[in-house]
């Protein structure tokens, strides 16, 4: 099973969308809570490109990006592979 990574914040709605879109999958989390640590933010930024909206999405290191592109990759078909690796 893939190494799921999210920067969150709470309430966030989108971050709800993608934590239950994922748990749908019946995958793990790993939830990092981003907006009120400095640190976490800048690490968010650093290893999205530049991105500072929230959610930040990683599999297995590699950069989906927001909610949005999660959705993209499952109504494409193409999320579950990367899941699945």
């Amino acid at each position: 099973m893939a190494k799921i990574e999210m920067y969150s914040k709470m309430m966030c709605p989108f971050c709800i969308r993608a934590k239950s879109l994922l748990n749908s999958k019946g995958v793990d989390i790993i939830d990092i809570p981003a907006a009120a640590n400095p640190e976490k933010r800048r690490e968010m930024v650093e290893r999205s490109n530049g991105k500072n909206t929230f959610p930040q999405i990683f599999i297995d290191g590699q950069h989906i990006g927001g909610c949005d592109d999660l959705f993209a990759l499952e109504r494409a078909g193409k999320l579950d592979p990367l899941l699945a690796a």
